[in-house]
């Protein structure tokens, strides 16, 4: 890959740019640093209804990236083939896709002359006009006509090589916890609005809860690089989140000790606001996390840290990032809130009564290993299932020798790099 060429990655939300985009990147520019010297890697988003709109300072942030264009100009290069600032295409190129729609790869690199790899996690299309397809199963390759197996390698889940990433942030004492961390639990309540509004109170009052009966455990929050710490301290404050009533007592004041940051209730309860990101190596101390639905799931997973997994619903009308239709018909103008209220009620609906799985690291064991819980969710309940768990210590091993098991190896980001390199040289 001496001469010079193009590399553009297709994403679209948070979640893939974090588990997906950034150790590629990393295996990628970790190759002999003569191959790819004169190489350039761009980054076009396509919309997303999970998208948090810091999606292009999140791909800016990330090791190799040399130009980032947003989803809100996307369909005018799908369609037209131009960019906002009108970028010069090399050559030779390739394009690799890693989250969105499939269907635009093909679109795109017919239009530049490139070669394309798509990413298969669960399935893959467009065999026919695709060149290559980096797959996570065998099984994903019985499901296409055979003519085109040839055109697929198992490289395994991306999603595992999001901990062993040789850029992590160095291992170090957050100065406001206490040492010795022995009992530390990690509260993730989301990194999107709809997500945060509920679960910033309700994770608050499960470590209230829990603060109660158990002193000596201390709590963080790793705050999402999309989310400020503002905003995480109005979401626990009543006058701005009604949610909050929900809970008594759990209403917090933000505090700040040089550039660290912490909750504090009336009750004395402390939770620290851990910024840097990724952050991997606090979360690698914590002996269990409670977290929302989402890449969070897998990042633990993958970390071996058992977890509690909540989907609660407080507030029906609030959750409307559906895909396809159901998105459409939760944002209408006016409706929107009574179509979220019914969309979402038949969706909680529907995952009680068929036991569907939401966690990743129960998806990809195909049975809980992880707990799950939905509903309008007393802290209560969810706090005496953790002390349950943080009173027997070989319950929670137990839980990661499970999780190292179905977490999948790592190396998954570097075979995909591998086949980048070999595309270019053949």
């Amino acid at each position: 890959m001496s001469t010079a060429a193009d590399i553009l990655i297709l994403s679209n939300g948070p979640g893939e740019l974090t588990t997906w985009v950034r150790p590629v990147l990393e295996a990628i520019r970790s190759q002999n640093s003569d191959r790819h010297k004169d190489l350039r890697i761009s980054l076009i988003l396509s919309p997303c209804p999970h998208a948090t709109g810091k999606e292009v300072e999140i791909g800016r942030s990330l090791l190799g990236i040399n130009r980032v264009q947003g989803s809100q100009h996307f369909w005018k290069f799908l369609l037209l083939g131009k960019t906002a600032q009108n970028w010069d295409w090399r050559e030779k190129g390739l394009v690799l896709f890693l989250g969105g729609d499939q269907a635009f790869t093909p679109i795109i690199a017919r239009r530049l002359g490139y070669q394309s790899i798509v990413y298969g996690e669960w399935d893959i299309r467009w065999w026919r006009w695709v060149d290559q397809f980096a797959v996570m199963k065998p099984e994903i390759i019985s499901r296409i006509p055979d003519l085109y197996a040839s055109k697929c390698t198992v490289i395994g889940d991306l999603m595992a090589d999001v901990t062993s990433s040789p850029t992590l942030e160095e291992i170090k004492p957050y100065s406001l916890l206490q040492p010795p961390l022995t009992e530390l639990i990690a509260l993730l309540p989301g990194s999107k609005m709809a997500k945060l509004a509920q679960g910033v109170p309700l994770t608050l009052a499960i470590a209230e809860y829990i603060h109660q009966r158990r002193p000596q455990t201390q709590f963080i929050i790793p705050v999402a690089p999309t989310v400020e710490v503002s905003t995480i301290a109005q979401l626990a404050n009543p006058e701005y989140n009604p949610v909050v009533n929900y809970f008594p007592g759990v209403a917090a004041d933000l505090q700040q000790i040089g550039d660290q940051f912490m909750l504090q209730t009336k009750t004395g309860l402390q939770v620290y606001l851990y910024t840097p990101h990724p952050a991997y190596s606090l979360l690698s101390r914590c002996c269990f996390a409670v977290t929302t639905v989402g890449a969070n799931t897998a990042q633990l997973g993958a970390l071996a840290i058992p977890m509690a997994v909540l989907l609660p619903s407080y507030q029906l009308d609030a959750m409307r990032s559906w895909d396809g239709i159901p998105g459409i018909l939760a944002n209408l103008p006016g409706v929107g809130g009574l179509m979220a209220r019914g969309i979402n009620r038949a969706a909680l609906w529907y995952i009680q009564r068929t036991g569907k799985l939401l966690a990743w690291p129960n998806i990809w064991a195909g049975s809980e290993i992880v707990p799950e819980f939905s509903g309008r969710l007393r802290p209560e309940f969810i706090g005496d299932r953790i002390l349950e768990y943080l009173q027997n210590p070989h319950r929670l091993e137990t839980i990661s020798d499970r999780l190292r098991q179905v977490r999948g190896q790592p190396g998954a980001a570097q075979k995909l790099a591998n086949m980048v390199v070999e595309m270019f040289e053949s």
